[in-house]
């Protein structure tokens, strides 16, 4: 019933321009903020950006601040993730997780929380980026 569903992975070289998509089904879209998450091989699964339209917070990771985007759609119960000047270290599978959103918590608390992977209800099957060089 409850579905994450990633698409527009691909293929890109160095420098080029992705944009992923998180289509969400089976639950209230606006209770919920949204993070992308990527692993690459060998490596930990890494919290790559959070958003929550309702409360009206975005958070970034370090590596991908002032190349990534994430925005929503909550029309068509969609998050992106816009990827600009792609590196070969972006290769990974990337994921999109739904966290409820507790209306008595300060939302400054997202802030500390979002980056963990095991605060998210549920999870998509990931969709791959590779960037060549």
């Amino acid at each position: 019933e409850v579905q994450l569903v990633e698409s527009g992975g691909g293929l890109v070289q160095a420098g080029g321009s992705l944009r992923l998509s998180c289509a969400a089904s089976g639950f209230t879209f606006d209770d919920y903020a949204i993070g992308w998450f990527r692993q690459a091989p060998g490596k930990e699964r890494e919290g790559v950006s959070f958003i929550s339209s309702s409360v009206g917070i975005t958070y970034y990771a370090d590596s991908v601040k002032d190349r990534f985007t994430t925005s929503s759609d909550n029309s068509k119960n969609t998050v992106y993730l816009q990827m600009n000047s792609l590196k070969p270290a972006d290769t990974a599978v990337y994921y999109c997780a739904a966290r409820e959103l507790a209306p008595a918590v300060d939302p400054t608390q997202y802030g500390s929380i979002w980056p963990n992977r095991y605060e998210y209800d549920y999870w998509g099957q990931g969709t791959q980026v590779t960037v060549s060089s």
